[in-house]
């Protein structure tokens, strides 16, 4: 069988609008356009959720009831919490631009690229089959497809995600098809 994974980035809030490190409760705008786009979404058998208040509402305002894997989580970003990138650019710069540029390197008391990564490579290649929905914070879209293609490391920062675009994987554990990006209710 195959497995078919749909990725949905979720609404667009204030701090991702704002360029703030993940803090695991910020809320979405336009829940009325989320609505909307839930009527194109396909039957699933399993849905699933990054941990944290935006995916949680956005799955909500799809219709959907889902399950938090931990797996899911976005990037620890450790100290730099809810902090914007602005200001730990100002204070940190240095420290910031490595974890930025180098793959191996943590964010203080966090975790670095390739470990989130390698993370959520595993729970990719452990995936059941049939179709799996899940609601996931950018970075771990970035991870998926980083593990997915096989690609470097170095281009999970140059993989960009969209608020409420879904990405589409299909195939089984070492072998995966890709569909980027498409905004949901557009075909």
């Amino acid at each position: 069988m195959t497995s078919r994974l749909l990725l949905i980035s979720p609404a667009i809030g204030p701090a991702l609008r704002e360029a703030r490190f993940y803090d695991g409760s910020s809320s979405i705008d336009k829940a009325a356009a989320t609505r909307a786009a839930a009527a194109t979404l396909p039957e699933a058998a399993r849905v699933l959720l990054s941990p944290g208040a935006r995916c949680r509402a956005t799955a909500e305002a799809l219709g959907l009831c889902g399950t938090v894997a931990t797996d899911l989580a976005p990037l620890n970003a450790g100290r730099w919490r809810g902090r914007a990138l602005t200001e730990v650019g100002a204070t940190e710069g240095e420290a910031l631009a490595h974890w930025l540029t180098d793959p191996d390197h943590a964010a203080p008391d966090g975790e670095s690229v390739r470990d989130a990564c390698a993370r959520v490579g595993h729970w990719l290649e452990s995936a059941p089959d049939g179709r799996t929905i899940a609601v996931v914070e950018p970075e771990v879209v970035r991870a998926t497809v980083v593990h997915a293609l096989t690609l470097p490391p170095e281009t999970f920062w140059r993989l960009d995600v969209p608020p409420l675009t879904a990405t589409e994987l299909s195939g089984r554990s070492g072998r995966w098809n890709l569909r980027l990006g498409r905004p949901l209710g557009g075909e």
